[in-house]
């Protein structure tokens, strides 16, 4: 049994969600979110450009994978994962364990407050992991100390929702086929880190220069066949579908079942997506 890590009061829902439902589905669908980013997960690896005796953060972890990665590329280092999610992070120590990577490390903690030391990495990394904090600049600063002088922070976060045909396509159809507002800029979503502007601002406050943002855009792939890709993609919009009446539920998941099928390629289900690969410098 592990301490209740300390959450700042504005990461309380996240650490509610992560740490309770959201972290079981997405510990079950592990396998599926390293899939869906395969192919940005060699550009942020390259980006961090990891040595072998590099010591490397891993910014909400999740499962594990680029904390595994940032290990095996740094044999003489170390790499440590944090995350808000136990169910995620007792999969993260498994997975290191069966790999034997004694060099991989976890712990559940809320990167906005957590005492991750004093210029004591020489790379942070995060994928998908940092567009969810309540106070983003504390986050920041926070991680910008814990960063030796010079040292890099590479972010792989999603560009705007109308330029990620997967997630705006299922956003409405959950809803009944209604026309969301877009989620609002400062709010921890998904898409809190898809303005240049608002991510230069922030990483120089914070103590960053050097920014640099890489447009990505490739492929998400969701389910090998429509069957498997509705299974995974139902169950994450469950809360939205779950609002709908009786009628309206049954009509909304035929129209998902029907466009993954229109999106059923010879590699699986593909939608378009596209991320901001985001480089910066410890000052």
């Amino acid at each position: 049994m592990t301490d209740t890590p300390t959450v700042d009061s504005s990461n309380t829902d996240q650490f509610r969600s992560w740490d309770g439902g959201g972290g079981t589905f997405w510990t079950e669908y592990s396998g599926r979110f390293d899939e869906g980013m395969a192919g940005y997960h060699g550009e942020l690896l390259a980006a961090a450009d990891i040595q072998p005796d590099s010591v490397t953060l891993d910014i909400g972890c999740g499962s594990g994978q680029v904390t595994r990665d940032a290990a095996r590329a740094a044999p003489e280092g170390s790499a440590l994962g944090v995350d808000l999610s136990s169910p995620l992070l007792d999969l993260a120590r498994t997975l290191a364990a069966k790999d034997q990577l004694t060099n991989a490390t976890f712990v559940q903690a809320d990167a906005q407050v957590h005492d991750l030391g004093e210029a004591r990495f020489d790379v942070a990394v995060s994928r998908h992991g940092t567009m969810f904090f309540g106070d983003r600049l504390a986050a920041f600063a926070n991680i910008a100390r814990a960063i030796r002088p010079g040292g890099r922070f590479v972010q792989l976060t999603w560009q705007a929702l109308d330029r990620n045909e997967g997630i705006s396509t299922f956003r409405t159809i959950a809803s009944g086929g209604r026309e969301l507002p877009p989620p609002p800029p400062e709010a921890p979503t998904p898409f809190s880190m898809s303005d240049p502007d608002r991510v230069h601002r922030l990483m120089r406050e914070a103590g960053f220069a050097d920014v640099e943002l890489t447009s990505l855009t490739v492929p998400m792939y969701y389910g090998r066949d429509v069957d498997d890709a509705f299974d995974f993609i139902a169950g994450n919009f469950a809360s939205s579908f779950d609002q709908l009446a009786d009628a309206a539920r049954s009509r909304a998941l035929d129209a998902l079942k029907v466009n993954i099928a229109e999106h059923l390629t010879d590699r699986g289900v593909l939608y378009d997506a596209a991320h901001w690969l985001i480089h910066a410098r410890r000052t």
